[in-house]
């Protein structure tokens, strides 16, 4: 049997008012349903100017820890969550037991309501994943718990998840974004349409969105658990990156994320702002469409991973921040291979190979990255490498949801990306990644299929001895690199711009922004 865990003495939680603004029309409306929640004044509001908007609200919908960063234990929070140190805790679960290999049950906090005033029971568990795995409703994220065969109601507290087979990773993906829990009654108001208006248990009750501009939240004044410390949160899209750092400096904003490395030095010998750095668990990787001419061809992909001198992309774009790649895994991720070998530099070998793939005079091709100064910057240097054996590169340049688009609808040939990771566990980067069931806005956006590697992932879900599950995600990762499905850029580094005027603040491995502790000065 699992480990039994517990947590007691929550707060009682009463109603909330939750005012509505803006929905994907960009038109304000209002609604009030429930308790107060909190007008906040300037002096209270937290500022978070990002590069690009979430692409929608709705978790089971995203498919960008971007987009979950603004909602994921803000708005919604799962039956698990995580501490500071990324360990499983429990959450609107106060208690878990494995019963058998297939069988998994949570006791559930009996003092929480959502944010409209219903009470989370059981009936809102269920409701909330039955929705999430009906082929109806088509959430791209419905993969990931697809061994769940039913959320069974055992009282009004208690749940019981049945599995069609044992699966290693499933608290993981709870504690995810994915294993938000969504109002009864919003499930019935949406049903299969994406969720326009977010509606958890969290800290925070969503006030409005206004596509391309903001996000708000404020302040759940009867949350559960240990309230939030400031009053209202707003998420401002500003895709300059000086007038982002800017507004920190000047006091207009209190985060500005992400951060290029180009302004480390200006952000330090700030007076008012510094730059904040943790490592991910993710990876910024290049990949290829390898359904697609010319990578379609296992011998073009290999030429390229060859002709690429990645220590010095690593030096010169990003000034050595990020540690080394080998693999799509960070490693901090369960599953890391740590002998994984990359292709060697050897100009000689990649144009034989692309000699042999009948590309003797090289060819032309696109190479697509987001607009981010370090992509656009590597999208440069690979295009100036690439030269030498004969590829000439056209490099495209996309607004972040475009390319998010792009990308899922496999409108690409080669393109610069990043994954990174919201489990710590290597299932959520194999499955999602690198499965044949998983192309386009699930997460495979190379397109690549292997039945070996399905086998070998499938495998790995189902192990619970864990180094038998390591070895198995070995054999995969060696496959990969063989077929040359991707080349390995660095492991991600998390980074912002923050004002001396917060505490608190942080950006988990996984890539979400952690700010329910962050107080103002």
């Amino acid at each position: 049997m699992g480990k039994m865990r517990r947590i007691r003495n929550g707060l009682v939680l009463s109603l909330v008012i939750m005012f509505l603004a803006g929905c994907s029309t960009g038109e304000k409306t209002a609604s009030t349903e429930g308790g107060e929640a909190k007008a906040a004044g300037a002096e209270d509001t937290l500022i978070i100017a990002r590069l690009s908007d979430a692409e929608n609200l709705d978790q089971q919908f995203m498919s960008t820890i971007n987009a979950a960063s603004v909602t994921h234990g803000k708005v919604y929070e799962g039956l698990i969550g995580r501490d500071k140190n990324a360990e499983l805790q429990p959450l609107l679960a106060e208690s878990w037991e494995q019963l058998d290999d297939t069988t998994w049950e949570f006791k559930l906090r009996q003092d929480v309501q959502f944010h409209d005033g219903t009470d989370f029971t059981a009936e809102a568990v269920k409701a909330t994943f039955d929705r999430l795995l009906d082929p109806k409703v088509g959430s791209p994220r419905a993969g990931v718990l697809s061994m769940v065969d039913e959320v069974k109601i055992t009282d009004d507290y208690t749940v019981q998840f049945l599995l069609t087979q044992p699966y290693s990773p499933l608290l993981s993906i709870l504690a995810s974004h994915e294993g938000g829990i969504i109002s009864p009654k919003t499930i019935e108001e949406f049903g299969a349409e994406v969720i326009q208006k977010p509606n958890g248990t969290g800290p925070f009750v969503f006030e409005s969105w206004t596509p391309g501009q903001e996000i708000v939240l404020v302040k759940n004044e009867s949350y559960w658990g240990t309230p939030a410390k400031v009053g209202k949160v707003e998420f401002k899209v500003v895709p300059e990156e000086t007038t982002r750092t800017s507004m920190v400096e000047t006091g207009e904003a209190h985060i500005a994320e992400p951060l290029s490395i180009s302004q480390f030095d200006a952000v330090n010998a700030s007076k008012n702002s510094e730059v904040y750095q943790s490592e991910g668990f993710g990876t910024e990787y290049i990949t290829f469409n390898v359904e697609k001419e010319p990578f379609n061809d296992v011998r073009v992909r290999k030429a390229v991973s060859h002709a690429i001198k990645m220590d010095a992309i690593r030096k010169g774009v990003y000034n050595n921040i990020g540690g080394e790649a080998n693999s799509l895994l960070g490693s901090k991720v369960f599953g890391y291979h740590e002998g994984l070998e990359t292709y060697e530099y050897n100009l000689e070998e990649a144009k034989r190979l692309l000699a042999e793939a009948g590309y003797p005079d090289g060819l032309e091709i696109k190479l697509t990255t987001m607009d981010s100064k370090e992509r656009v910057s590597l999208a440069e240097v690979v295009q100036s490498q690439l030269k030498g054996i004969g590829i000439k590169v056209n490099i495209e340049v996309m607004e972040y949801g475009t390319f998010v688009d792009t990308t899922s609808s496999g409108n690409t040939e080669m393109f610069i990306i990043s994954w990174r990771n919201a489990t710590g566990d290597a299932d959520y980067n194999q499955y999602n990644l690198m499965h044949s069931s998983s192309k386009g806005g699930s997460g495979n956006t190379s397109f690549y299929s292997n039945p070996e590697v399905d086998k070998l992932i499938e495998e790995a879900r189902v192990e619970s001895d864990s180094d038998k599950r390591i070895e198995l995600y070995a054999k995969a990762q060696e496959i990969q690199m063989e077929e040359a499905v991707y080349i390995p850029v660095r492991v991600i580094e998390n980074v912002a711009a923050m004002s001396k005027d917060i505490s608190g603040f942080a950006i988990s491995p996984s890539g979400y922004l952690e700010i329910n502790n962050v107080s103002i000065k």
